[in-house]
């Protein structure tokens, strides 16, 4: 299967590194704190709790706002007018309106490449080190757009961005809003995806926000409702797809070793970042893919008719062969509630 991004030389990486070096400083102290994407001391984890936060003290309409292509549909001309505004070294600004430029590769697991050419005008090269820096800064306008419009005052409204994903928390007026981001968008030459941008109106429902699901949730002591954050049953089943994947039968001949320690690496890292929130359910839900799938594969492995659980009881996978278990990992959450 060919996997479409930009594959740049080393000597542009190299030079597209050394640039961001230069110039990312100079438009962090221009980004608004709406933004938290490719900069240092913010992450996802931030961006989920300002949405959780506005939500919780009075936002309750969000826009859950979908960009159609947001890499591939930024204007060059537009890109460019917001560098020049920073940047006035003409060689820096031609070098950069050359990466925007730079033909896609398209390259398969056998290394071979098809050059296809980039849509004249629009578009960031995907995977180029110096493409989070330009998309953050073309984003920029929409949320400063949003202000200088007066939708933010009109609303009560406030934008949380991260990447290509955006929420706009309201405190009234969330279908007028609407219409006031497809009429931004319009302006500044994007797209937002129809199908997947909608009004929600919490606690009564809910939204997906990079992996999380924001809405009501119940304590699972007193039954008591709260607005809060959890794993999305989507982001639950991404990682039960990849456990899935990991204890297939093509890797029936590998060591158990290798198996267990690629699962581990597997539950660590998707706990690590899904760790805000009500989380025992969702581990509780994946300890489970993740035992039933490796009993499976120890089954094929050894030739086992039986269902395994005599040979491969829990205990055994958990004790003798390390399997992690998320469920020992909320402990070592002070801010999730279990």
């Amino acid at each position: 299967m060919l996997l479409p991004g930009i594959v740049p030389t080393i000597r542009d990486r190299v030079a597209q590194t050394a640039a961001v070096l230069v110039l990312g400083p100079i438009f962090e102290a221009d980004l608004p704190e709406e933004q938290h994407a490719y900069r240092a001391g913010v992450s996802a984890h931030d961006a989920v709790r300002r949405a959780h936060k506005l939500v919780s003290r009075g936002h309750r309409e969000v826009v859950d706002a979908d960009l159609s292509g947001y890499f591939d549909s930024i204007p060059h001309a537009e890109l460019l007018k917001s560098v020049s505004r920073r940047i006035s070294d003409g060689r820096m600004l031609r070098l950069i309106k050359l990466w925007l430029r730079a033909p896609v590769v398209e390259q398969d697991g056998r290394g071979r490449r098809r050059e296809l050419p980039r849509r004249k005008g629009r578009g960031c090269p995907q995977g180029a080190p110096i493409s989070p820096l330009l998309a953050n800064l073309y984003m920029r306008r929409v949320v400063l757009g949003w202000k200088v419009l007066g939708h933010a005052q009109r609303f009560g409204a406030e934008i949380v961005n991260y990447a290509d994903d955006m929420v706009i928390c309201c405190r009234h007026g969330a279908d007028e809003a609407l219409e006031a981001l497809r009429d931004l968008m319009s302006r500044l030459k994007l797209t937002l995806n129809e199908q997947k941008t909608h009004v929600c109106r919490p606690p009564e429902d809910t939204y997906d926000f990079l992996g999380y699901t924001i809405g009501r949730c119940y304590s699972p002591k007193t039954g008591r409702a709260y607005l809060g954050t959890r794993p999305s049953k989507r982001a639950v089943q991404r990682v039960c797809r990849a456990i899935s994947d990991q204890t297939s039968c093509r890797w029936t001949l590998v060591e158990v070793e290798n198996r267990v320690a690629r699962l581990n690496r597997l539950l660590v890292g998707w706990s690590n970042y899904f760790c805000l929130g009500p989380v025992s359910p969702a581990y509780a839900t994946v300890d489970r893919h993740a035992c039933r799938r490796l009993r499976q594969w120890l089954r094929r492995k050894h030739k086992v008719q039986s269902q395994g659980t005599t040979r491969f009881p829990d205990e055994s996978l958990y004790g003798e062969l390390g399997l992690v278990r998320l469920s020992k990992r909320t402990s070592s959450f002070p801010w999730a509630k279990a």
